[in-house]
Parts: C-alpha cells; structure tokens; sequence
C-alpha cells in the first residue's frame, strides 16, 4: 500500500523524510533502521544530525543496517558506503560503533560475506527501511532481473547504474567498481514499513515503472506493490509520469 506525497524540491522531500523517520526514532525503544546510500538521503541524514544537536535525540539504542556496499575497494576509500554513512550520518550522531552494520565488500570470500550479513540480521526486523531508486528501477543494488525472493548477494552492476555513479568517481566509469553486495529484495519486503525518496525528472519513469506499472523483476522496485506500508516522497520532477 502506497501513500504518496509530492513537495516542490529536494528539502522539502528531505524534511518530509525526516518527519517519517522522526516518528519511528520516537514510537520504538529500541529502533531498527535500514539505511542507504547516495545523494538521495543525504537531506535526510542532515535533518537527523541537526535534529540530534538541537534536540538532543539519542542513537545509543538503535541498530542500524546499510542496504549495500561496492565490492573491491577498502572501507577506508571515500567512495565506499562505509566511509559514506560515518562522513554524512555516523560520526555525527551518538549511535555506538558496534550498533553499525554495512556489509564487508573487500573480503576474499564475498559468497560468506553475504552469508553473514543475512544472519546478522536475525533475531531483528527492519523497523524502517530507507530507499532510493535508480533510473532503472533497482533498489538497493538489485539490478533489473533480480529475483523477488532474493537475500543478500552479490550484484553485478549494470552500465547504466555504474554510469550514474560515475559523478562520485570524478566522472570516471573506469573508477566505479562492476559488483556490489546489496540485501535482496527478498530482505528489504520484511521490513515493517518504507520509505522511498526521489527527486529529479531522470527518475520519473522508475517512480512511474513502481507505482504503476507491472509487477515484473524487469522494474525491481515494482515488488513494493505487495508491501502493506511503503511511504513514496518525490519532487513533482520525479512524479512527472504519474
């Protein structure tokens, strides 16, 4: 079940998110969190950390997993979504360091690495599970053809999505790793209620693709049709198709 709200632009998208995720830090004792990476949330991370300083809301009890991380390059590269979430989230709210989970892309053994991460989640259901989507329909790092009932794995990125991240890479496609470890969409249906945030015309036929269209592995995001609580934020770029 889709609820659906259009703002004017990006801050307004953004605070919107907040307001969601707000209410979730405030409703639970203990909050789990999924998280995600990219220029999409980073208004939303802003709004939390001013919130945190202002405010004063605490992070010690909640736990947090990111949906996805590049294989290949180590947690210290600046373009890893490890160093991501603790530049623009982490190292400026008072969540402990082992509350934290990204999964471990420069590993020998990706295939065990996956393994792991799905376990660590056990025993822990997704309170609110943050998302962007890409111009192709992917969430997380689950790419067009991906199966509905997919755990975490490793994901071979396409041209198109490795092109769109090439603006984090000095605008070289040569620099952005070809695999990523991502949570399946298998794994981001169990959480217990979504957020999706997109902004900019590039973006409208994928919003249109998930709200409207098929349900088909061909739009991945088009699986949030069968979820019951899924909030949809878009700029009226974004929702130009709908």
């Amino acid at each position: 079940m889709f609820k659906i709200i259009i703002k004017d632009n990006y801050d307004e998208v953004s605070f919107e998110a907040f307001k969601v995720m707000q209410e979730t830090l405030t409703s639970k004792t203990n909050p789990v969190l999924g998280l995600a990476t990219g220029s999409t949330p980073v208004g939303l991370y802003k709004n939390m950390i001013q919130d945190h300083k202002a405010q004063g809301t605490s992070y010690k009890n909640v736990l947090t997993w990111n949906l996805d991380e590049y294989i290949g390059i180590p947690r210290s590269h600046e373009q890893s979504y490890y160093t991501f979430m603790h530049e623009n989230l982490f190292d400026h709210i008072d969540i402990p360091e082992e509350n934290v989970h990204v999964p471990l892309g420069e590993t020998d053994d990706v295939a065990k690495s996956c393994v792991d991460y799905e376990k660590s989640m056990e025993g822990h259901t997704v309170d609110l599970q943050v998302l962007g989507i890409g111009s192709d329909g992917h969430i997380a790092f689950n790419e067009p053809g991906t199966p509905f009932d997919s755990l975490t794995h490793v994901m071979d990125l396409t041209e198109q999505t490795r092109q769109d991240n090439a603006r984090f890479f000095d605008g070289d496609i040569d620099q952005v790793p070809t695999c990523a470890i991502t949570m399946g969409l298998g794994t981001i249906m169990r959480s217990k209620k979504i957020v999706v945030i997109a902004t900019g015309a590039n973006k409208a036929d994928a919003v249109h693709g998930m709200l409207k269209g098929e349900l088909t592995t061909d739009c991945p995001a088009s699986i949030l049709q069968k979820h019951d609580d899924v909030v949809v934020i878009l700029d009226k770029e974004a929702a130009s198709k709908l």
